[in-house]
């Protein structure tokens, strides 16, 4: 793998860590090149469970797109979106573990993860309106559907980043913590997520992704179809079996 993208195994964890802190973690082709070729490993990896995401250094979680690169003609983007990611249906959990700022196309990316870990001085926000641009890699999709529509607007339209704390407060992230603190934060929410049965969690996860796009007889038939999968499946057996002999369940995946 490429030096753009670190990569760490912890068990059923990968850990994914943006490798360029002298720009600020910025993205260029090579980076979402090697990050989507990651994220391409792990969705075929049965052995992954749980992905971490994060940028390196205490400064930038990413900068969004390296604009000296665009300057010359480079487009950090993939048949998967900007950074080989924004576009992408990733199946596995993804936490993103937001080390420092995260704007542009770097708090897109942020967005594109399930669930996030933020160190209590990161800074959030899609400032391109300040630029004449608009955030054309999902911000303005999925920004309202994260938080209230309003709290949304006013980050789209006053190009105004927020920290921590207040993305914490609308529901943008799940948990605050101290800088020196954010990897144990997001591994111990990847080891908690991990104790589950694999095909769960991602049945669990595309349901309320595809049921949030529809009308609530459409998600009840989805519903009913992803319980009567999980119900057959060797897992849920396992799960039965272990709770009757109170042990750890060994889960297998299928």
């Amino acid at each position: 793998m490429a030096d753009e993208i670190l990569r760490e195994r912890k068990g059923h964890i990968e850990i994914l860590t943006i490798n360029r802190p002298e720009a600020r973690n910025a993205i260029n082709l090579a980076t979402a090149q090697a990050l989507g070729g990651a994220l391409d490993e792990l969705e075929a990896d049965d052995d992954c469970w749980v992905v971490i995401l994060t940028g390196a250094g205490d400064k930038a979680f990413s900068a969004g797109m390296d604009l000296k690169a665009f300057a010359t003609g480079e487009f950090p983007i993939t048949d998967k979106g900007f950074g080989g990611i924004t576009k992408r249906d990733f199946a596995k959990p993804l936490i993103a573990a937001v080390n420092g700022s995260a704007l542009a196309g770097g708090f897109e990316i942020m967005l594109s993860c399930d669930l996030v870990v933020a160190a209590d001085h990161a800074r959030f926000g899609i400032p391109e309106v300040a630029r004449g641009l608009v955030a054309g890699a999902g911000g303005l999709i999925r920004l309202p559907k994260r938080t209230p529509m309003a709290v949304a607007l006013e980050m789209a339209l006053t190009a105004e980043p927020i920290d921590a704390e207040k993305a914490l407060s609308v529901g943008l992230i799940n948990r605050v913590c101290p800088s020196s603190e954010l990897m144990n934060e997001a591994l111990a929410l990847a080891e908690r997520i991990a104790k589950n049965a694999p095909l769960a969690v991602r049945v669990s996860k595309q349901v309320m992704r595809d049921a949030a796009e529809m009308s609530e007889d459409e998600a009840w038939a989805v519903n009913d179809a992803a319980f009567g999968t999980i119900g057959r499946s060797s897992d849920a057996m396992e799960g039965a079996i272990a709770f009757a002999e109170k042990r750890e369940p060994n889960w297998t995946g299928s």
